[in-house]
């Protein structure tokens, strides 16, 4: 009888079901998270591109994590970016480069990052960028008198470094210097003809006397000994013909082990590659040699998946909006896109 008593307050008593735990709220395209994340991937951006200027961070478009694991989640994040001052080949912190105005004819980088963290620790997977500048319309409105970029390959272009090279090895007393690539260049022609160039120069084997005698002879130096840099000219050409120009090399750098400074069969002393283009688009596509998880055609497939997810919960976060709020409710900020750090073109 005791038993079967038992048994019936048994079968009376609640069952507790467990409850499983709430998933994990989304990272916002603002959080210390996500920004460090941002760090590591433009970081990684600038180390493995090897042309044209390095970029900064502009905009947390949208970010994503997928957990995979204990203590380990695949990161996906997509940046805009925005064109600096600083040459990529230049030692200068990228915390210490400033952003071109957009009176200088911004350039825009897109980039979508695969990353994975693991027990705290970031990595790149892979990358896909590419860039552009800013619309000559959009700069008409707001200053109508800036000169835009020209064309790389443009003739006025290409005479004006060329001069401005020939000019600089005939004065200096240390070695000849050799034209890497044209990085930028301006053309005004009111209220003066003005011709403005930024070009990466390596220094060669030879001395600027020794080339005189036989210039083909002349070599860029080799890789560890190598020593680049970066000039500027300024070419006048009505009302005066004037003609300056402004060279800084940066001494020999030791390139980090997976990432080579500069190849040595870059276009040195010739037209540069990007003919018919007005900047050097970032048009990076990267996967990290020595990271788990990179395919070149997995990051694609990963990168749309991430992008159609992220659009369905906005869908769905905008549809769960229309709900009555009471009086005084403040909606919290949306997690994505993030704040502009420096302006939107």
């Amino acid at each position: 009888m005791k038993a079967l008593v038992a048994l019936i307050l048994l079968v009376q008593l609640p069952i507790h079901k467990a409850v499983p735990a709430a998933p994990p709220a989304p990272l916002g395209c603002d959080d210390p998270e996500s920004e460090a994340a941002a760090e590591v991937a433009v970081n990684y951006i600038n180390g493995h591109s090897h042309h044209g200027y390095k970029f900064a961070l502009n905009r947390i478009e949208d970010i994503r994590v997928v957990p995979q694991g204990p203590n380990n989640d695949i990161i996906f994040l997509e940046l805009d970016l925005l064109e600096t001052k600083c040459p990529i080949l230049s030692p200068t912190p990228l915390a210490n480069c400033t952003v071109r105005s957009f009176a200088e004819h911004a350039v825009e980088g897109d980039c979508d990052v695969k990353m994975q963290k693991v027990d705290g620790t970031l990595s790149v997977l892979a990358s896909k960028c590419h860039s552009h500048a800013d619309s000559s319309e959009d700069i008409r409105k707001v200053c109508p008198d800036c000169p835009l970029l020209a064309r790389l390959n443009d003739t006025e272009v290409l005479e004006t470094v060329s001069a401005a090279l020939n000019d600089y090895n005939s004065k200096t007393t240390g070695s000849y210097l050799r034209l890497l690539e044209i990085g930028r260049a301006k053309i005004q022609y009111h209220p003066a003809h003005v011709v403005v160039t930024e070009f990466a120069v390596g220094a060669t084997n030879c001395s600027a006397q020794e080339a005189k005698a036989n210039v083909g002879a002349c070599q860029l130096l080799p890789e560890d000994q190598s020593n680049f840099g970066f000039c500027t000219a300024v070419m006048v050409k009505v009302p005066s013909q004037d003609l300056q120009v402004d060279c800084q090399l940066y001494g020999h750098q030791v390139p980090a082990p997976d990432i080579p400074l500069l190849s040595q069969d870059t276009s040195a002393g010739l037209v540069p590659s990007a003919v018919g283009f007005i900047n050097h688009n970032l048009g990076l596509a990267h996967n990290n040699p020595v990271a788990s998880e990179s395919s070149s055609s997995e990051i694609l497939r990963s990168l749309l998946s991430a992008k159609s997810v992220a659009k369905r919960a906005v869908a769905e976060a905008a549809q769960h909006d229309k709900v009555p709020r009471p009086v005084g409710f403040v909606p919290p900020p949306p997690p994505c896109p993030g704040k502009i750090r420096h302006f939107d073109i």
